[in-house]
């Protein structure tokens, strides 16, 4: 992972963290809103820090291919 990728994943995890402990969130149904709070406050800081430098935050670096059993395919499209 890119220095950038750290900073933003650490963004995220506290972030989620801290609006899980605000809200008293137990048990994972109670903690699937913070975690989407928590990963859109890294989104769209990911997102103006992209628009502001031209350039992409995440990287390829550490991308794992799937892997498959044998005689199976399976197709990976970029979205």
């Amino acid at each position: 992972m890119s220095e950038a990728e750290l900073i933003f994943t650490a963004l995220a995890e506290l972030s989620t963290r801290q609006i899980a402990e605000n809200l008293e969130a137990k048990g994972l149904e109670e903690n699937k809103i913070p975690a989407k709070k928590g990963g859109q406050i890294a989104k769209n800081a990911r997102k103006e820090l992209e628009s502001k430098t031209g350039k992409k935050v995440v990287s390829g670096e550490s991308f794992l291919a799937p892997k498959l059993t044998a005689g199976k395919t399976k197709n990976i499209s970029k979205s």
